[in-house]
């Protein structure tokens, strides 16, 4: 697997086979608070989206550097009943600091390692249980339905990745710890769902780029639909990917990269995180005619069809197919749409 670094501004040293650092399934009444569930207290999503403050900045994960209105206590679901992080779709395996407590859950702030690592466990969670709802284990194959395991700071540099050599999501410091900002988060469990679709994915820079901008997506939709569905504020640039996180490297209004850019196929540089951009702006077009649902059972149900090297034009003829085989002729012709206006070459 090709080495990618998480950003367009930052550049991973790893020597490992690494993959880095995309509106509700239904319109959704919020979600109780969770009756006798353990509770965590968690961002919603981020700082920068639950505020829409741009001038926040990590300050040396400084609890007074965020507004108290910035978290969120919510139910940790699916837990095993031992009393940490581990549950039936994700499981914080190791970390820096002491391990997180579910008794105290729902009391650390961003001052606090253990912080980081009840927002990887909520996130990922709310990753799968999304999935679990589009029918993925159900009446579709399961995308990743098993226990994912996730390192915090276990990476001493300012980015994270999925390593298939051990199938695990390593979360990074440094800046603000990438465990803080839930894009982030739910990024790179994209590349955990990629990958168990299709071991090996990203093999070539088109799929690398697939990859890159399927992370970047997933992160927007499961965002979307947690803030929908627990009555979360959610700030109107929602196609912004990570503003917490690039609140450090990148100019405000702070954005690591967007999923409704206007890149087409000769834009391509043969960067897998700029190329990405071409890829993530059809998923959002798909998502804007069709609706979140539709669009996302297509999207990832299309996946399956992929090779580990897939390219762009042989992914959207496979997503088109999905779409004529799960929804006829008109949701076909609505992904062809979206991939023409890319400009993604065979697509007619």
């Amino acid at each position: 697997m090709p080495r990618t670094p998480r950003g367009l501004l930052t550049t991973a040293t790893a020597a490992l086979a690494l993959i880095g650092l995309a509106v509700p399934a239904s319109a959704a009444a919020p979600r109780p608070a969770g009756g006798g569930l353990p509770q965590g207290r968690v961002f919603m999503v981020n700082p920068v989206q639950s505020s829409g403050d741009q001038t926040l900045t990590d300050a040396k994960d400084s609890a007074a550097a965020i507004p108290a209105s910035a978290y969120a206590t919510a139910p940790l679901r699916n837990l095993d009943g031992g009393g940490g992080l581990s549950g039936r779709w994700a499981a914080v395996r190791s970390e820096t600091g002491a391990p997180a407590s579910v008794a105290d859950a729902a009391r650390y702030d961003r001052s606090d390692e253990q912080f980081e690592q009840v927002m990887a466990y909520f996130w990922v969670n709310e990753a799968q249980e999304y999935l679990q709802g589009l029918g993925f284990g159900s009446e579709l194959p399961g995308a990743n339905d098993r226990v994912q395991p996730v390192r915090i700071n276990q990476w001493g540099a300012d980015n994270s990745f999925f390593t298939d050599k051990k199938a695990e999501i390593r979360f990074g410091k440094g800046g603000v710890d990438d465990a803080e900002d839930a894009e982030v988060i739910v990024h790179e469990y994209g590349h955990a769902v990629h990958n168990a679709q299709v071991p090996g994915f990203g093999s070539s820079p088109e799929a690398g780029a697939i990859g890159e901008a399927f992370g970047d997506y997933l992160a927007v939709e499961v965002g979307d639909h947690a803030a929908a569905a627990y009555g979360w504020p959610r700030a109107a640039d929602r196609a912004c990917v990570a503003d917490w996180d690039s609140t450090p490297y990148s100019p405000a209004p702070h954005c690591l990269r967007r999923i409704d850019g206007t890149k087409v196929y000769e834009d391509r540089v043969g960067e897998v995180h700029a190329d990405g951009e071409i890829w993530s702006r059809a998923l959002f077009d798909i998502r804007g005619a069709l609706g979140a649902r539709t669009a996302d059972r297509i999207i990832v149900n299309a996946q399956f069809r992929f090779a580990p090297d897939t390219g762009f034009r042989e992914a959207a003829l496979a997503t088109v197919d999905t779409a004529r085989s799960m929804y006829g002729q008109s949701a076909a012709d609505a992904v062809t749409a979206a991939f023409k206006s890319r400009r993604i070459p065979g697509i007619q």
